[in-house]
C-alpha cells in the first residue's frame, strides 16, 4: 500500500511540474492570469493523476485503467473544442486578429500539453514503482525537459531571411522595396506612412519555406505577432493603417508593412522572426519526387 501512495505521489507531483513548466504567460496573454491560469493547471493536476494511477492499477492488475485513460483523452479533445470556440470569438474583437490557423494552433497546443503530462506522470511512477522514488524523479526531470524541447516548433527565421524593406510610394502605390502593399489616396496619410511606417521582407530559404509563407493563415499570424510586440496605430474605419503582408508573385518573397506605435526597425525584424511556423500552415512540396524536379 505505501509503495503504491509514494509511486502515485511522485507520478502527480512531477505531472504537475510538468505542466506548470509548459504553462507560460507571455504578450500573448492566453491564458490570462489568474482564472485560465488555475484552469489549465487543474486539468494537468487531472491528466497527472490519471497517469500515475495506471501503473499501480494495471499492478494490481486492475485492466479498467486503460478505460480511464481514453476516457481522458475523449475529454482533452473536448478541452481543444473549447479552447478553439473561446479565441474564435475573442478574435472577433482585434484589431489585428489571429487568423484561424493561429487559433487551431494554439487549441491543438493545449491538448496536447494534457497528453505529454499525462505522459511524464506515467513515466514517473513506472520508474518509482520498479527502481524506487529518486529515480522516479530524475526519470521525471529528464521526461519534462525531453519533451520541452519536443514541443519547441520551428520559427519563421527557421525558414526565411527576414530584412529590412524600404517603405516608399510609387505615385499613390504604398511599397515595401519592389512590392505593393496598398492604395492610400490622401497626402497626409502618405506622409504620415513615410514617416512612421515600418516593412521588413521576408525572403524563403526554399520552395518548402515558399509554400509555408504563401498560406494566408500564416501571414496573418506574423501581422498579429508584430501588432502585439510593437503596436499598431490601425483604427476603425481607417484601412490605410492597417497592417499588410503581400507577396511578390515572382520571387515568392513577402512584404510586411506596419504602422507601429514604436517605430523601431531592429525590434520588428526580431519580432517576425520569432513567429512560430503554424502546423496547419506548414507546406512540404520538396519532400515529394515531382516537386524536387519541378524545383531543379
Amino acid at each position: 500500500m505505501q509503495q503504491h501512495l509514494v509511486t502515485i505521489s511522485v507520478g502527480i507531483i512531477l505531472g504537475v511540474l510538468a505542466r506548470l513548466y509548459m504553462l507560460r504567460i507571455d504578450y500573448r496573454q492566453y491564458p490570462s492570469y489568474p482564472h485560465g491560469f488555475v484552469t489549465h493547471l487543474s486539468l494537468g493536476f487531472i491528466a497527472a493523476a490519471l497517469g500515475a494511477v495506471a501503473v499501480p492499477a494495471i499492478a494490481k492488475p486492475d485492466y479498467t485503467a486503460v478505460t480511464f485513460l481514453a476516457l481522458a483523452a475523449q475529454q482533452f479533445r473536448e478541452v481543444r473544442n473549447i479552447e478553439r470556440e473561446t479565441l474564435s470569438r475573442l478574435d472577433q474583437m482585434e484589431l489585428v486578429p489571429r487568423g484561424f490557423d493561429y487559433i487551431e494552433g494554439i487549441a491543438r497546443v493545449f491538448e496536447a500539453r494534457n497528453y505529454l503530462v499525462m505522459a511524464t506522470a506515467l513515466g514517473t511512477s513506472l520508474a518509482t514503482y520498479f527502481l524506487g522514488w529518486v529515480p522516479g524523479v530524475v526519470t521525471g526531470i529528464i521526461l519534462i525537459l525531453f519533451f520541452g524541447r519536443l514541443m519547441r516548433g520551428e520559427w519563421v527565421r527557421d525558414i526565411a531571411e527576414v530584412v529590412p524593406g524600404q517603405v516608399h510610394f510609387d505615385g499613390a502605390f504604398l511599397k515595401v522595396n519592389q512590392i505593393v502593399i496598398m492604395n492610400v489616396g490622401l497626402p497626409a496619410f502618405r506622409e504620415k506612412i513615410l514617416k512612421e511606417g515600418l516593412g521588413v521582407v521576408l525572403k524563403p530559404k526554399d520552395d518548402n519555406a515558399r509554400a509555408t509563407l504563401n498560406t494566408v493563415g500564416q501571414r496573418q499570424a506574423i501581422l498579429h505577432v508584430a501588432a502585439a510586440l510593437l503596436g499598431s496605430k490601425k483604427e476603425i474605419g481607417e484601412p490605410e493603417f492597417n497592417p499588410l503582408a503581400r507577396k511578390d508573385i515572382d520571387t515568392g518573397e513577402i512584404a510586411i508593412f506596419l504602422l507601429p506605435n514604436e517605430p523601431d526597425i531592429e525590434c520588428l525584424v526580431e519580432a517576425v522572426g520569432r513567429v512560430p511556423v503554424l502546423e496547419s500552415a506548414k507546406r512540404m512540396p520538396l519532400s515529394t519526387r515531382v516537386s524536387r524536379s519541378a524545383a531543379d
